[in-house]
């Protein structure tokens, strides 16, 4: 599946935040760090990824399912929506 420059750096932005995070669970869990820290992590993490993964999902929505025929503005109403439930 092909994305534009713009949706790829979105993408990649979202995924390279959530290895920070990733690395900042280990480090806490490493040294012993409050529950409350960790687990604030963790969620982090976790949004960062549903974040990654509706956006690939999104745009493989709007390659698979609009044509060209279709009113931009409808096509990207329906793709914040679908971003929204995240």
């Amino acid at each position: 599946m092909a994305h534009s420059p713009e949706e790829r750096r979105k993408i990649l932005n979202r995924l390279k935040r959530a290895r920070g995070q990733l690395d900042a669970v280990i480090t806490h869990v490493e040294n012993d760090a409050s529950c409350e820290d960790i687990i604030t992590q963790l969620s982090a993490v976790t949004s960062a990824l549903h974040r990654a993964g509706f956006t690939i999902v999104s745009g493989a929505m709007r390659e698979c399912t609009f044509s060209e025929d279709d009113d931009a503005h409808k096509i990207e109403q329906l793709e914040k929506l679908f971003l929204s439930l995240s």
